[in-house]
């Protein structure tokens, strides 16, 4: 079967698009593209993200991204030449605007999709996992473990989008045993600082180049990393309530310049990230990246430096693209759901139990 996943995710970098083939466990990426959000698109999903908006605001963007998900796919197929007819199912995740607890919201209208391409999707993922005592997050370990297990390696697989989460499978593991969460900011805290530097001019620190020309804040480095949610055990999960706005206006308060800032923000990643790992999943064989975060070298190289016995590689080694791992997981759920199975993994989820997840809207 033939299924194209959309992912959106809390960076606002733009629509992931993967055409992935799957059979069974067999599963292969035809293709992938990204559509950038425009500036405009950008500040518009910011401004009702973590914020009183007027619900007028939020139904015209539903309808809004819906249009300019559709569009994305077609653009990813005609850029690979893949005839649109061929794909027969979408998952879309939705662009999150909401995410905290017990409470989530992603938007971008699964029936304008349906409408335009003439093909079904699987929409709104992480509500049932919700309603059977979940979190909602992260649904990706299913992919992660379809992919990466292992009969004699411990593997982590780490995703560094706006925010970081990473999977846990043991060697030999059964999907029982699979642990993940989010390990606390990835992408976004850095991102919003590069674009105050710059004026608008970057939407993210390319290569990590800025971070690397700059001096890490270690007492705001230090006040930052005891925050409790750390030292919390999973299931836990967190997003952009907790590492938006008013996170940024916390880090500014200091006083320190913006560069080195976004030093520490990258610091800040980075420490959080092998804190959790040596906490929760400690002396993993490999770390296999995906994601944004893979194209940081100051951040990579702080991982290196803090995981030295880790063998560090990304998602690439395996034949996926870091940049489309999570639409490629969409995929992957959405063929689940058309066929009635699970896709949670209740162990890192919290839910109480496996869970068919999201709402099908037809396209006839």
């Amino acid at each position: 079967m033939r299924v194209a996943g959309i992912m959106s995710g809390t960076s606002l970098d733009g629509i992931d698009v993967a055409i992935v083939e799957i059979s069974g466990r067999k599963l292969n990426v035809v293709t992938h593209r990204t559509t950038p959000y425009s500036d405009a698109m950008r500040r518009e999903i910011l401004a009702v993200s973590n914020a009183d908006t007027h619900t007028a605001t939020i139904s015209r963007l539903n309808f809004a991204l819906g249009e300019l998900y559709a569009r994305a796919v077609i653009r990813t197929c005609k850029a690979a030449r893949v005839p649109l007819e061929s794909v027969e199912l979408i998952g879309c995740h939705g662009q999150t605007i909401y995410h905290e607890g017990t409470h989530t919201l992603q938007i971008g209208e699964a029936a304008v999709i349906a409408e335009r391409l003439g093909v079904s999707v699987v929409s709104d993922f992480r509500t049932r996992d919700i309603a059977a005592g979940g979190g909602g997050a992260p649904l990706v370990p299913f992919l992660d473990y379809r992919l990466f297990r292992h009969r004699t390696r411990h593997r982590i697989a780490l995703n560094i989008g706006g925010i970081a989460n990473f999977t846990s499978i043991p060697a030999g593991a059964g999907l029982e045993d699979v642990l993940a969460f989010d390990t606390g900011p990835g992408n976004m805290v850095i991102d919003a600082l590069v674009r105050e530097d710059t004026k608008g001019k970057q939407q993210f620190d390319r290569g990590g180049a800025i971070a690397a020309k700059a001096m890490v804040n270690r007492a705001l480095l230090d006040e930052l990393a005891r925050e409790p949610y750390f030292r919390k055990k999973p299931p836990k999960t967190t997003g952009r309530e907790q590492y938006g706005a008013d996170f940024v206006a916390r880090m500014k308060a200091s006083g320190e310049s913006i560069p080195n800032l976004i030093a520490t923000a990258t610091a800040f990643t980075a420490v959080t990230i092998a804190d959790a790992i040596q906490r929760f999943a400690p002396n993993p064989d490999d770390l296999i990246v995906a994601g944004g975060g893979v194209h940081n070298r100051q951040l990579m190289g702080t991982l290196h430096a803090l995981l030295p016995s880790v063998r560090i590689t990304t998602t690439e080694e395996f034949g996926i693209d870091p940049d489309a791992k999570e639409a490629v997981a969409f995929a992957l759920l959405a063929y689940e759901t058309w066929h009635h199975r699970p896709g949670n993994v209740p162990r890192s989820t919290g839910a109480r139990r496996p869970v068919i997840l999201g709402t099908v809207t037809y396209s006839k």
